[in-house]
């Protein structure tokens, strides 16, 4: 009697311990994550000294004060596993190890994200974590990692739901909560399962920084080609709001602002869609390099204010008339923030009215510009604005 009772505590304090962790992960982004992501600009062209002075640069260029707190080491930092089977990082890139860098960011009140794969290799061909997910986990914790994307090359006919879920398993298992971002690029509908695995899922291929590049080959409804333009990108996040919220996002991929040969109208386009679309704002530009100009673009306090307000509402597309749309995100105070966007290669007038975006048509609200950082006024029945080719005008309506 005495062993069962005793094997009945211990089952209950270890159900207790994995309740009190999965706790812990539920409690994780529960707005977009904000950061910067090394893949966009330096691919795998990434070493200890560069992280360093990007960490350093958070900081003095009033990044971490604007919200972007992730600093995230894509694809090219491992080199092998030992004979233990513990992946080991490039020395010669991080000479001082991957524990003593996140320390570096820890101290500067940063997180720290990784990268691995949840096939046999990564998409650089380094190690994966297939076979190892545990093993990895428990280095990842020791090392004091905060956020994990987690890829999907080189996994021939493995299940996505069941790699990914083997992943989040093995992060619960080892106890630090570890925001889990699932790179999987859309093919198995990630937003339909991913929302109980993962905090964030990729809805489509990689982002490219161009307007409207590359081709779009479809299967299905989604897309089976890789590298397009943010517009292509933002097209395939029609209809997936219901699927978004509070700790799970979807995520049409890292941000470009400043990147290619986009134009200030374009960036802010890109980054004004990508906050109305409540998505995480993970920098991929080279911040030592950054002009004034992409600067005040990303730390507009009033435009990431709507990506992070708390109610975690995604924006929808209200109204579409080929060239010109709309689009429109409720906010947590019963205000709207609302997005004309402009496809066309002039400048364009778009107005819509009050019920197009969820308001009652027939009382008056006023206006704020969100990126002239200034009042309107007080209209009624709509709203109408000059909006620049290949740009948007950005109104909070309250």
């Amino acid at each position: 009697m005495g062993k069962r009772l005793y094997s009945l505590l211990l089952l209950i304090i270890l159900l207790s311990l994995r309740v009190l962790a999965q706790s812990d992960f539920d409690k994780l982004a529960l707005t977009p994550p904000m950061g910067w992501n090394s893949w966009n600009t330096f691919r795998m062209d990434i070493s200890e000294e560069l992280i360093k002075e990007t960490v350093d640069l958070f900081i003095e260029k009033g990044l971490k004060d604007a919200g972007y707190e992730y600093i995230v080491i894509d694809d090219g930092w491992q080199s092998h596993r030992d004979s233990y089977g513990n992946i080991i990082a490039n020395t010669e890139k991080f000479p001082s190890g991957i524990k003593a860098l996140i320390e570096y960011v820890h101290s500067k009140d940063l997180k720290f994200g990784i990268y691995s794969d949840a096939g046999y290799e990564t998409c650089g061909g380094l190690p994966g974590s297939r076979g190892y997910e545990y093993q990895d986990a428990r280095t990842y914790a020791s090392w004091g990692v905060d956020f994990l994307k987690y890829d999907w090359c080189h996994t021939g006919n493995q299940s996505a739901p069941d790699s990914y879920r083997l992943m989040k398993n093995a992060l619960i298992k080892v106890g630090r909560p570890v925001v889990f971002s699932i790179c999987e690029w859309g093919t198995s509908q990630p937003w339909t399962w991913a929302s109980e695995v993962g905090n964030l899922w990729r809805t489509t291929f990689d982002i490219r920084p161009c307007w409207d590049c590359g081709e779009l080959t479809l299967s299905n409804g989604r897309q089976v080609e890789n590298f397009i333009g943010f517009t292509k990108i933002l097209d395939q996040q029609v209809g997936l709001e219901s699927y978004a919220g509070p700790g799970r996002w979807n995520d049409p991929d890292m941000l470009e602002v400043g990147n290619g040969n986009l134009s200030y109208d374009e960036n802010i386009a890109h980054f004004s869609l990508w906050c109305i679309l409540a998505a995480p704002l993970m920098l991929g530009n080279n911040v030592k390099n950054m002009t004034d100009e992409v600067l005040d673009i990303i730390t507009n306090v009033e435009v990431v204010a709507v990506n992070q307000d708390p109610l975690g509402r995604q924006g929808r597309k209200e109204k579409d008339e080929g060239d010109s749309e709309v689009w429109s995100k409720e906010l947590h105070d019963g205000s709207r923030a609302v997005l004309l966007f402009n496809r066309s290669e002039n400048e364009k007038e778009i107005h819509f009215l009050w019920s197009e975006v969820g308001l009652p048509q027939y009382l008056n609200f006023n206006v704020r510009d969100l990126w002239e950082r200034k009042e309107k006024g007080k209209f009624s029945d709509s709203y109408k604005a000059i909006v620049p080719k290949h740009g948007v005008v950005m109104v909070k309506i309250y």
